[in-house]
């Protein structure tokens, strides 16, 4: 199934609240794994609250269209929430 990105946007927006990984694509062959909360969506990008334990900053964006390029993979590790957006 194609995705658009107004049907990422309410996957995303019903998961509010919800534990998440995210996997991104930092430059040739590096990725970055963060994990935290899903705290806010906006109008073009959302906002996860990350794990204090293993980053160094409190709070990440990310765009919508990170999702649909596959620049950002997101999975959602709650148990009543689990999945894949794409």
């Amino acid at each position: 199934m194609v995705a658009s990105l107004s049907t990422i946007k309410k996957d995303l927006e019903c998961k509010v609240g919800s534990k998440i990984k995210l996997v991104a694509q930092t430059g040739r062959k590096k990725q970055t794994e963060r994990k935290g909360v899903l705290s806010e969506t906006y109008h073009s990008v959302f906002v996860v609250d990350l794990d204090q334990d293993e980053n160094a900053f409190e709070r990440v964006s990310y765009s919508y269209t990170d999702i649909l390029t596959n620049a950002v993979e997101v999975q959602f590790t709650d148990d009543c929430a689990e999945g894949e957006i794409n």
